[in-house]
């Protein structure tokens, strides 16, 4: 269900245990502060959800699988507390999904931009098809990927971050990627990625509910103090997102 509301849509559907959340918005698939809330709340809740053993988190469409934060939104923050408060949204549903007791699938069809970035980062599993180039483009507006490097760097090593940071213009290929450890396995179409998600969700869900909990804590044991580093990262990006570079760059690109 495609949607144009302007602070886009979140879905959730639950079946034989499997939570899939689906979120969308028009502008390729790009998150508002409120739709960062509303997958933040979302995340929380199944965590705590004993009718769910593992999500999916999956994207509308048939292009983009995430823009990464809202542009129009980023354009109008004009003071640090607007500023913080934006760059928090992704630092939020980071730790969200850190800390959800479920195992999440990354369901990744197309093209992944900055905060995108993060969240394939911050899934415990994806699987992508061939058209999900990734890039990190926030230098070229006078930012940094602060807030998601922490989850990047944890999947693909300071190397990768480094390469994906640094060449700010490039798109790295979904084999990159898989190369680089963001994504497990990479297919052909869209419809033998809805398979494969489909046949790892239904494995995980047959397995033993605490046994999958309990390995989620492993897999992320050495980040329990993002919360807070995620927090500080967010005041970085609030305090660059105000200089004059900044405001020069947007400008461009609003034009």
């Amino acid at each position: 269900m495609n949607t144009n509301r302007e602070n886009g849509s979140l879905y959730t559907n639950i079946q034989n245990k499997i939570a899939t959340i689906e979120f969308g918005h028009p502008a390729s698939n790009s998150f508002p502060s409120e739709l960062l809330d509303r997958l933040t709340t979302e995340l929380n809740s199944i965590s705590n959800n004993n009718e769910v053993s593992v999500v999916v988190l999956k994207s509308e469409g048939e292009r983009a699988f995430c823009a990464g934060a809202s542009f129009d939104e980023l354009v109008s923050i004009s003071n640090l507390e607007q500023g913080k408060h934006f760059f928090s949204g992704f630092a939020n549903v980071i730790n969200a999904m850190r800390t959800c007791k479920k195992l999440i699938i990354g369901r990744i069809q197309g093209k992944t931009v900055g905060g995108g970035v993060g969240l394939a980062a911050a899934c415990d599993y994806v699987l992508a098809t061939e058209n999900a180039s990734i890039k990190l483009s926030e230098f070229t507006i006078g930012i940094g990927p602060f807030v998601i490097a922490p989850a990047v760097e944890r999947k693909i090593g300071v190397a990768g971050l480094s390469e994906l940071t640094l060449d700010a213009t490039s798109w790295k290929n979904a084999y990159w990627a898989k190369e680089k450890g963001l994504f497990a396995k990479v297919v052909e179409t869209q419809k033998e990625l809805d398979n494969e998600v489909e046949v790892l969700a239904n494995k995980l869900a047959s397995y033993n509910p605490e046994a999958l909990s309990q390995m989620k804590k492993v897999l992320w044991e050495g980040t329990e103090n993002w919360k807070n580093l995620l927090a500080e990262r967010a005041s970085v990006s609030g305090e660059l997102v105000l200089s004059e570079f900044t405001k020069k760059a947007l400008a461009k690109f609003k034009k």
